[in-house]
């Protein structure tokens, strides 16, 4: 017995000593993610609310900043050929250019509803739904009040094994027009291999329509003084969407081969952008839907900026993406390197199900119903080519 005894406390010993080892490691684990999530006071709203900045970093020195005030991305590094690491996002000098109506919507979430609703109505269930008009007839990226005015709950997440973010905001039945109060939560994760994923969920209790995305502006140059025109752009798709005098999809799904519109093959942004055609002066540039190729998580796009060698990789499992060239930026506001932002300073790649789906049944559903869950997943991966 005594020797059993001894055999069972010796067991013990080394099962507590491992238990305490792996829980130390544990431990260890959570606080270096912890540690490359920083927390910092941003700014105060006119209506009295602080906001606060969270930085996340990873291993390679690439950094995010991200506020809870429409889970606005202000800053996102990335490295150039020769190893060093600029803001490759526009973004207000000031927060209360956030706070006063974001115009251009830099770096925000954007919901319910991401892109273009015709004349501001859409019927669903066999119920007209009048939603708020904030871009000459229709309703633009949820409505003046969308998401991206909105301050959302935001927690670092302890238990994850990369530095992220979990956004929360829930939306009452009725905001902006929309129906079912919508309950969204978004995570911001930062990579070891320089990608920044995007995972979004919502739920509602009444049918309604969800199509959420990010609106964040690039310019690989680091110099927001520079155009965009220079950066060779490649998209996954075969056929885009041609709009109307209002920038509506006209129902009518267009192949891009003998187009302005064909980035099958990459070519530099602006090698087209001022041709002779009707769809880009309706835009004054490229402010169209892709249809893109293929189904689930998948490339969809790839900017290379030459000059500085950065590379952008964007993967979804979204139908569609939203190039759009920047044509409405328009020297108001002070870049983060010096001068204005101009036309054509920034572009976009907003990943979505089609503008206006919820009025032109041969596109694909946006509807969510109660019991059902919004799930989609967006990766903005940044490499060097030298």
């Amino acid at each position: 017995m005594k020797k059993i005894g001894g055999s069972v406390f010796i067991l013990l010993a080394v099962l507590c000593i491992f238990g305490c080892n792996k829980k130390e490691n544990n431990n260890k684990t959570n606080s270096d993610t912890m540690e490359n999530v920083q927390v910092s006071d941003y700014g105060v709203t006119a209506k009295g609310d602080s906001i606060k900045k969270y930085t996340l970093s990873n291993k390679n020195g690439m950094k995010v900043e991200i506020i809870n005030y429409g889970g606005i991305i202000t800053s996102l590094t990335a490295p150039d050929k020769d190893g060093k690491y600029q803001d490759v996002v526009l973004g207000f000098t000031k927060p209360e250019d956030y706070f006063n109506g974001n115009p251009y919507y830099f770096g925000a979430l954007i919901g319910r509803y991401g892109n273009r609703i015709a004349n501001a109505k859409f019927t669903l269930e066999g119920k007209t739904y009048d939603i708020d008009k904030n871009d000459g007839p229709n309703s633009l990226h949820g409505g003046k009040e969308g998401f991206h005015t909105k301050i959302w709950t935001v927690e670092p997440v302890k238990d994850a094994k990369l530095p992220t973010l979990k956004l929360t905001y829930v939306s009452a039945d009725g905001e902006e027009g929309y129906p079912g109060k919508l309950t969204t939560t978004v995570l911001y994760t930062l990579t070891d291999d320089n990608a920044l994923e995007i995972s979004y969920e919502a739920e509602t209790d009444k049918a309604t329509v969800v199509n959420l995305t990010q609106h964040s502006y690039f310019n690989l140059s680091g110099n927001f003084s520079n155009l965009i025109t220079d950066h060779e752009l490649q998209i996954n798709a075969d056929k885009f969407l041609p709009v109307n005098k209002t920038l509506i999809p006209v129902g009518e799904e267009k192949e891009v081969k003998g187009t302005p519109f064909d980035f099958t093959a990459a070519k530099s942004i602006g090698k087209d952008i001022n041709s002779e055609d009707e769809q880009l002066k309706l835009g004054g540039g490229y402010d169209h839907n892709w249809i893109l190729n293929g189904n689930g998580m998948r490339t969809i796009a790839t900017v290379y900026h030459p000059a500085s060698g950065r590379v952008m990789e964007v993967m979804t499992d979204q139908p569609g993406v939203q190039f759009y060239s920047g044509n409405f930026l328009d020297g108001k506001f002070d870049t983060k390197t010096g001068g204005k932002y101009e036309k054509r300073s920034g572009f976009c790649l907003e990943t979505q199900h089609y503008p206006d789906s919820p009025n032109q049944p041969a596109f694909p559903s946006t509807e969510l119903k109660p019991g059902q869950k919004y799930q989609t997943k967006t990766i903005y991966k940044f490499s060097v080519k030298k």
